[in-house]
């Protein structure tokens, strides 16, 4: 069964000196400002597209990388993720760089790697984000 996941955005002003609220509206968890400093300079406690981007691409390929090791038989005990979404005004999005350390009993780093290689490659959110340059550091703890 295919999904739908909803936010919106609410905007007001010009690009520089505006600002907006972006509302998570399928899960219910609130709102949260947006506006072209916190993207562009310092994020002083507000959001940007990129680090939304980041949220969803550090847990999608979490999940991914979890499938993956439990469909090899070997179940993760804990995987931590971040993802560093680069924004250059003028150009846009340069790159995304994955970093994940994981807890896998029974599995050497070369595997691990190969793994978290293949869920950098396969996980929904790196597929729509084609365009962009994604890297990724792959260790065990």
């Amino acid at each position: 069964m295919a999904t739908t996941r909803s936010a919106h955005t609410v905007w007001e002003g010009n690009l520089t000196e505006g600002r907006g609220v972006v509302t998570f509206d399928s899960s219910g968890i609130g709102a949260q400002p947006v506006s072209w400093p916190s993207r562009a300079e310092q994020a002083n406690g507000k959001t940007s597209p990129e680090e939304l981007i980041a949220a969803a691409h550090s847990s999608c390929f979490s999940m991914a990388l979890s499938n993956g090791l439990n469909s090899a038989g070997t179940p993760p005990t804990r995987l931590t993720t971040s993802a560093d979404v680069t924004f250059q005004p003028g150009t846009g999005i340069t790159g995304i760089h994955l970093t994940v350390e994981g807890e896998v009993p029974g599995m050497d780093a070369a595997a691990f790697t190969s793994a978290a290689e293949d869920a950098k490659a396969n996980c929904p959110v790196s597929q729509a984000l084609t365009g962009t340059t994604i890297t990724l550091t792959a260790k065990l703890a």
